[in-house]
C-alpha cells in the first residue's frame, strides 16, 4: 500500500495517510500499448505543489512536474532559467501529495545535455531527492545516448521530441513544427530514435497532426500528445492552461473552466467585507465563554 500526505486543514500540516491503492509503475504505463495500440489513451498533467497533486491524483495517470513552472509558479519568461534545485523541491511536493499516478520530473536546461554522465548525475540526485518514478528530457536522436546509458543504470526516462521548449532559441519561437518534409522526417527520426534507446514514453508537441499520427503508428512505446492529435496514446496539458488560470493561452489548450475569473470573483467579495467590517463575523471570531 502506497502512502500520502493529507493536508490538515485546521493545522496546515501535511500528514501521512495510507492509500487505498498501489501506485501505477512505468512498466504499466509503457504496457497500455499493446501490440501498436493503446485502448483507454493515457491521462497526464502536470503538477507542481502537494495540494494540486491530490486534486489531480485520482484522475490521472501521469503527473509531470514540468519546467513550466518557471512560468507557471515563478513568472519566469521562459523555462530556461529554471534550476535543478526548483524541480527537485517541486518533484517531492508532487510525490508527496499523490498516491496514484507515476510521477515524473522534467530535467531542467543545463542538467544533461553535455554528456551522458552528467545527465546521470542530475536524474539520479532527482531521482533520490523526490522520490519520482522517472525522468524526462527533451531531444530526439541527439539524446538516445543519453537515455540508453540513464535506463541501462536504473532511471526510466521519458522522451519529448517536436517543439522542444528548451530549444526555444534555436527553433525560433513556439510555431509548430514540421510543416516542411524535411522537419516531419526528422520529427519521425526523433521517436524512433527515442524509442529504441529505452525510453518508456514519449511526448510530442506542437506539431502537424498527421506526423504526431505516424509517430503514434510507428514507435511501440506510448506517446503522449500536446498539441498533436487525438489519435495519440495520451494526452499533456499545463494544468493551469486548462483550467483557465491565463488569458492567453496556446491554441492547442481547451480551458475546460475559468478558475481565475472565480479567484477575481471570491476575492472582491472578500476585499468588500474587509473593507465594510463584515468580515470577519461572529462564526469567525472567538468570544469569552459564558
Amino acid at each position: 500500500m502506497s502512502t500520502t500526505f493529507q493536508l490538515d486543514t485546521s493545522t496546515s500540516r501535511a500528514n501521512p495517510t495510507p492509500a487505498p491503492m498501489k501506485r501505477l509503475t512505468v512498466p504499466k504505463i509503457k504496457r497500455r500499448k499493446f501490440e501498436g495500440k493503446t485502448e483507454e489513451p493515457l491521462v497526464m498533467l502536470t503538477a507542481y505543489t502537494a495540494r494540486q497533486a491530490q486534486l489531480l491524483d485520482p484522475h490521472c495517470d501521469m503527473l509531470l512536474v514540468g519546467d513550466s513552472l518557471g512560468q507557471v509558479i515563478y513568472g519566469l519568461p521562459s523555462t530556461l532559467p529554471v534550476t535543478l534545485d526548483m524541480m527537485c523541491a517541486h518533484g517531492a511536493a508532487v510525490v508527496r501529495g499523490s498516491y496514484h499516478s507515476v510521477v515524473i520530473v522534467d530535467m531542467p536546461f543545463g542538467a544533461y545535455e553535455a554528456s551522458p554522465q552528467i545527465a546521470f548525475e542530475a536524474a539520479s540526485r532527482i531521482m533520490a531527492e523526490t522520490g519520482a518514478a522517472a525522468v524526462k528530457l527533451e531531444g530526439g536522436e541527439a539524446m538516445a545516448e543519453t537515455i540508453a546509458f540513464l535506463t541501462a543504470r536504473g532511471i526510466p526516462v521519458m522522451a519529448h521530441v517536436g517543439l522542444t521548449p528548451q530549444a526555444v532559441n534555436v527553433l525560433g519561437g513556439y510555431a509548430a513544427r514540421g510543416r516542411s518534409q524535411q522537419e516531419h522526417e526528422k520529427i519521425i527520426r526523433d521517436g524512433q530514435a527515442v524509442s529504441d534507446a529505452g525510453a518508456f514514453a514519449v511526448v510530442v508537441e506542437g506539431v502537424i497532426e498527421p506526423i504526431a499520427i505516424a509517430l503514434t503508428q510507428s514507435v511501440e512505446i506510448p506517446v503522449i500528445g500536446i498539441g498533436a492529435s487525438a489519435q495519440c496514446d495520451g494526452q499533456v496539458l499545463v494544468t493551469e492552461d486548462m483550467l483557465g488560470m491565463f488569458e492567453r493561452v496556446p491554441r492547442f489548450v481547451k480551458k475546460y473552466d475559468d478558475i481565475a475569473g472565480m479567484i477575481e470573483k471570491t476575492v472582491e467579495t472578500y476585499a468588500r467585507e474587509v473593507r465594510d467590517r463584515s468580515f470577519p463575523g461572529p462564526e469567525q471570531t472567538y468570544q469569552p465563554k459564558k
